[in-house]
């Protein structure tokens, strides 16, 4: 296991289903880009992790982590009941203090 910022580690914990500790996670105006689609705010965050922990059952392990243009890069696999699984996912955080402020995941 890798040792992941604390904020990074609240979202891996949080990602297991649960939408407010998703949110809870980033700034007040943070910005998430998920599958080419913008999420801005805690209620959009909010809504979006509703949304994808609804439609499917996942697991997820961080296995990598690296940092590069004042971004924590983390690359985790990625198993369940959607299109494409197993996979594993690129996900690119900037980080604001104890929060993340912004949030690109990518294949």
């Amino acid at each position: 296991m890798i040792e992941l910022p604390p904020a990074i580690a609240a979202y891996f914990g949080a990602d297991k289903g649960d939408p407010d500790a998703v949110a809870a996670c980033f700034t007040d105006e943070a910005l998430v880009i998920d599958e080419k689609k913008e999420h801005r705010g805690k209620d959009a965050i909010r809504a979006w992790k509703a949304e994808s922990t609804s439609a499917y059952t996942y697991t997820t392990e961080p296995f990598d982590i690296a940092v590069a243009d004042g971004k924590t890069i983390v690359t985790s696999h990625l198993v369940g009941n959607f299109p494409g699984s197993p996979i594993d996912l690129r996900y690119f955080f900037r980080l604001e203090g104890d929060k993340i402020a912004e949030l690109e995941i990518k294949i």
